[in-house]
C-alpha cells in the first residue's frame, strides 16, 4: 500500500489543507495518518502517542472540521495537565481554525475567572486543564452537557498530576452522544483501563516511543566532576548548536543555573513551579521565539511543553530512571527530525546512569567516553575512578532515589526514602510545594522541592491542630514516608 502523503488524501477539506500549507504543514506525520481517517468519521479513538508526535493536529483537525461555527455554546473539549499546553494547544489550532469562525478558548487556573468563564461559556471549543474546568461547572459559570467531541490529551500525566477525580466527573457530565479521543503515552495498566471506559468500540493506533527516541536521537555520556559541572555545562553549550533544553533536579537549582549562565554571557531562562502564569508564558515565548536559546526546566514544570527546534537536551542532573530519559531526551528527536541528548555522569551517578543506558541498550554510548558499564548487581566505587572523580562524599538519604516496591495490586511503585522528623535528628525535613488540595475531600498533592516524585497528603497530616486544608501554592515542610499505597508526604507543616 503507498504510503499518504497529503492531508488531502486523508480525507480533510481543502481549506483545511490551504490553512496547514500556509504554515508549511503540507505532509501529514505517522500519528496523523493512523487517526486521521477514524476520527473523522467520528469513531472513538485510543492513541499511544508521545509529545512532540504530531497528535494535536491527529485531533484537532477532525474537531475543526465536525464542529459547527453556529453554536453558541461549547460542543466541543479538548483536557489536558497542564496550562502550558492548553494555551499551546489553543494557539496551534487557531492557526488552523481562522477561516472556520469557530471560537476556540483555553480555560486554566490563574487567570480572572469571570472573563474566561464569559469567552468560554460562548465558544464552540473549549481546551482546558481538568482542575478550573471543574471549578467554572460547579459555579455554574459554564456548561458541558451539549459536547460532542472530547478530547483527553496526555491523559496519563492527568492522572499521574491527580486529576482522575475531575477528569471522571467531567466525563460522566456529558451527557449526550458524543465522540471520545484518548491520547496517551501509554495505554497500558491502569491508564488502558481507564481508557476503555471512556470509550465505546474504539480503534487503537500506536507509536512506538522508546525505539523512535533511540534512534534518532544522538547519545552522549559525559564524565564530569561535581565542582566544574557548570564549567563543563557552559561549554557544551558554546558549541553549534539551536534551542536548547537542560533538566535540573530542583526548582532552586534552575534559578542558580540560570544565574550562572546569563553571568557567562549565554541568554538563558528557567522554567519551574515558583514562577507566575505571566512569567511563564513570557519566559516560554523568549524560548520558542530564539531570542532565548537555553530553557532551564525541571521534570514538572516540562510536563506538556510542546516546543519545536530543540536540537540539544542536557541531562544537568540525571533522570530518575530510563522513562525519565526518553520522555526527557525525546523533546530533540521529535517529528521525524534528529538531535543530540546529553548526560553528564559524576562518580556516585555511574551505577544509576549505566543501569539507564544498560535498559535502552546504549552501552555503546555509555562507554565512548571513558565510563565503564557496572554489571548488575555490582555498584561503582567512587574510589577506582580515572575519569572525572569527584570527592564528595555518596548521596545522603535525603536525596537517595526512589526505590521500587510492590503494591497490593503487584504493580510497581516508588518508594519515597524515609525522612525523619525528629529534631535534631541528624537529617532535615524536605521541602515543597503544595501543587492542589481539595478541601471537600481533603486530601492533594505536594511537589517536592528536589524534583522527586509528586507525593499525596491526606489531611491527617498536617501538623495543625483542627487545621485539614492546604492553600495551593504554600511552601511546606514534609517528611516522605511509605503509606499503604505509596509514598506520600507525612507531618506535613507551612513554613
Amino acid at each position: 500500500m503507498n504510503q499518504v502523503s497529503s492531508f488531502a488524501q486523508l480525507g480533510v477539506s481543502a481549506p483545511v489543507c490551504r490553512a496547514l500549507a500556509s504554515k508549511g504543514i503540507t505532509e501529514p506525520f505517522p500519528i496523523q495518518r493512523l487517526v486521521m481517517r477514524d476520527a473523522l468519521s467520528g469513531r472513538d479513538v485510543l492513541a499511544r502517542s508521545r509529545t512532540g508526535s504530531g497528535k494535536t493536529l491527529a485531533f484537532g483537525i477532525p474537531m475543526i472540521e465536525r464542529l459547527e461555527a453556529a453554536a453558541r455554546r461549547p460542543i466541543g473539549l479538548v483536557l489536558v495537565p497542564t496550562r502550558e499546553l492548553a494555551v499551546q494547544v489553543t494557539d496551534e489550532l487557531k492557526g488552523i481554525a481562522r477561516k472556520s469562525r469557530l471560537r476556540i478558548a483555553p480555560v486554566y487556573g490563574g487567570v480572572s475567572l469571570q472573563k474566561q468563564a464569559s469567552y468560554a461559556s460562548t465558544s464552540q471549543l473549549i481546551v482546558a486543564t481538568p482542575g478550573r474546568l471543574q471549578d467554572l461547572i460547579d459555579r455554574r459559570m459554564i456548561s458541558i452537557a451539549g459536547i460532542r467531541i472530547l478530547v483527553l490529551d496526555e491523559a496519563d500525566r492527568m492522572l499521574d498530576m491527580g486529576f482522575q477525580p475531575q477528569v471522571d466527573r467531567i466525563v460522566a457530565g456529558i451527557t449526550g452522544e458524543h465522540q471520545t479521543m484518548f491520547f496517551s503515552a501509554t495505554l497500558d495498566g491502569s491508564v488502558g483501563k481507564l481508557a476503555r471506559s471512556y470509550t465505546t468500540g474504539p480503534v487503537r493506533h500506536e507509536i512506538e516511543d522508546k525505539s523512535r527516541v533511540i534512534e534518532t536521537a544522538d547519545h552522549r555520556f559525559v564524565p564530569v566532576r561535581h565542582e566544574t559541572k557548570i564549567e563543563t555545562l557552559v561549554d557544551e553549550l558554546r558549541r553549534d548548536r539551536d534551542l536548547a533544553l537542560v533538566f535540573v533536579r530542583t526548582k532552586r537549582g534552575a534559578d542558580k543555573l540560570c544565574k550562572r549562565l546569563r553571568s557567562e554571557g549565554i541568554p538563558a531562562v528557567a522554567m519551574h513551579g515558583n514562577l507566575s502564569q505571566s512569567q511563564r508564558q513570557r519566559a516560554l515565548a523568549q524560548f520558542d521565539s530564539g531570542r532565548v536559546d537555553v530553557l532551564i526546566a525541571t521534570d514538572v514544570a516540562a510536563r506538556g511543553l510542546d516546543l519545536d527546534g530543540i536540537t540539544h537536551v542536557f541531562n544537568y542532573d540525571p533522570p530518575g530512571d530510563h522513562k525519565d530519559y526518553v520522555h526527557r531526551v525525546g523533546r530533540t528527536a521529535r517529528a521525524g527530525r534528529s538531535g543530540t541528548g546529553i548526560t553528564f555522569v559524576a562518580d556516585d551517578q555511574i551505577y544509576d546512569l549505566s543501569v539507564i543506558a544498560r535498559a535502552l541498550r546504549l552501552d555503546a554510548q555509555f562507554e565512548a567516553e571513558g565510563l565503564a558499564l557496572t554489571r548488575p548487581g555490582h555498584r561503582f566505587k567512587p574510589a577506582s575512578a580515572s575519569v572525572g572523580r569527584s570527592r564528595r562524599p555518596p548521596a545522603t538519604s535525603r536525596h537517595t532515589r526512589f526505590k521500587e516496591t510492590k503494591s497490593d495490586s503487584g504493580r510497581s511503585r516508588k518508594a519515597a526514602p524515609r525522612r525523619s522528623s525528629r529534631a535534631g535528628g541528624g537529617v532535615h525535613m524536605a521541602t515543597g510545594t503544595v501543587k492542589w488540595f481539595n478541601d471537600e475531600k481533603g486530601f492533594g498533592f505536594i511537589e517536592p522541592e528536589d524534583g522527586s516524585k509528586d507525593l499525596f497528603v491526606h489531611h491527617t497530616s498536617i501538623v495543625a491542630e483542627g487545621f485539614k486544608s492546604l492553600a495551593e501554592g504554600a511552601k511546606v515542610e514534609f517528611d516522605a514516608q511509605q503509606g499503604q499505597k505509596g509514598p506520600e508526604a507525612k507531618n506535613v507543616t507551612a513554613i
